[in-house]
């Protein structure tokens, strides 16, 4: 399973039935978790943490040092959970000590083609990330969130759970869940309806999501207000998903 030509470090955990392709490099302190497929012209840096299933393709680079200039060494952390899919040219970076220290990826995500994913960000679940789409460090983004190719999202900016962000889109203010955005500056558009429709949201709470977008973006109120008017459409789960995301938003939100 593990090709002869691969180069793998002594202080390297790697889990049982993992296959690794000729002449991908393995470094220390890397943990690879039960049934992961490297490909060939792979190399994964630690300290680094990869679950169980993972599928890595050629010429990705997983766990390098981040060229932000602060970074002088620190011993800091990737760490990626189960059932991911990392395409070719994939590039993944550990965190920094002036954040968290770790970069956190989670589960079914798919990481298409020379896509990036600097330092200390947070990945959620089920996630895409299409060809070439970027983000900065300390990025956000939620679970079932899809960027388009060449999307771009600007440092400690958060992306909400269920968003889509259009191809070539340049995101630097939050984007509220549901929401999909489109251009350079990403601005919105409508809510991501055929999405939540796939994943099997109620008729009820798509059109629950519909009115809380109108209130956000259709009768001009300011944040707070339009925040009270989404909180009295009831405690469904979207909204809450929604208030969550309006709350916590640190840079300001695509408006």
């Amino acid at each position: 399973m593990i090709d002869s030509r691969a180069i793998i470090d002594p202080a390297a955990t790697i889990g049982d039935n993992v296959s690794v392709g000729p002449w991908s490099i393995i470094g220390p302190n890397v943990e690879i978790g039960d049934n992961c497929d490297i490909a060939s012209h792979v190399v994964i840096k630690g300290p680094s943490k990869i679950g169980a299933n993972n599928k890595i393709y050629q010429f990705s680079t997983v766990g390098e040092d981040t060229p932000d200039l602060k970074y002088k060494g620190e011993d800091t952390r990737l760490v990626i959970g189960d059932n991911n899919v990392i395409r070719e040219g994939v590039t993944i970076h550990r965190g920094t000590v002036q954040d968290k220290g770790e970069t956190l990826i989670g589960n079914d995500n798919l990481l298409m083609a020379y896509a990036h994913i600097g330092h200390d960000s947070v990945v959620g679940n089920h996630v895409i990330m299409v060809n070439n789409s970027s983000l900065a460090g300390h990025v956000t983004l939620g679970d079932w969130a899809i960027l388009s190719g060449y999307a771009l999202v600007h440092q400690y900016v958060s992306i909400g759970a269920h968003c889509f962000i259009g191809p070539a889109a340049f995101t630097y203010h939050d984007v509220p869940a549901f929401v999909t955005a489109f251009g350079s500056p990403a601005e919105p558009r409508t809510i991501n309806r055929e999405g939540l429709k796939r994943r099997g949201f109620a008729a009820e709470q798509i059109a629950l999501v519909n009115k809380a977008y109108k209130l956000l973006y259709r009768r001009s109120l300011p944040i707070d207000e339009a925040i009270v008017a989404i909180a009295e459409l009831g405690e469904d789960a979207v909204i809450k998903t929604l208030l969550d995301s309006l709350n916590n938003a640190t840079r300001g939100i695509i408006r």
